[in-house]
């Protein structure tokens, strides 16, 4: 559904250091770094429309917290893990640890955090985890 989007936050230094660590913990890169922003991600093209990018923008002034929520696609439950625990080591808060959540579906796998500006982010696995046959 989304192509592209846009956090602000009020200390970019402080930022980059909580976002280069969770979206490392995602497996999403980090492509660009201006004075002002960050990115992370692909950019859709053409002929590969299946992506999508992050911008994290300075405002220069104090962020106000509200019911702001962005949700990042993990690629597995032990990325979902790494996400919580890379954003705690970097000044986040914890808003919801990693586990279960069987209200929105059996296998929704989700960790929630405030960034160090107040903005609520979480990481979420919709996979059901996969068993070794014996």
């Amino acid at each position: 559904m989304l192509d592209h989007v846009s956090i602000t936050v009020g200390d970019l230094p402080r930022a980059a250091r909580f976002y280069d660590a969770v979206m490392a913990a995602l497996r999403v890169p980090c492509v660009w770094r201006e004075p002002d922003a960050i990115g992370y991600g692909l950019r859709n093209r053409a002929d590969d429309d299946n992506h999508t990018y992050l911008t994290i923008r300075a405002t220069g002034t104090p962020i106000r917290p509200d019911r702001r929520h962005w949700c990042f696609c993990a690629p597995d439950r032990a990325a979902v893990d790494a996400f919580h625990v890379a954003g705690l080591a970097q000044g986040g808060a914890d808003d919801g640890p990693p586990g279960l959540r069987p209200h929105y579906h059996a296998h929704y796998y989700a960790a929630f955090l405030l960034d160090p500006d107040g903005n609520r982010v979480e990481a979420v696995c919709h996979r059901a985890v996969k068993f070794a046959d014996p």
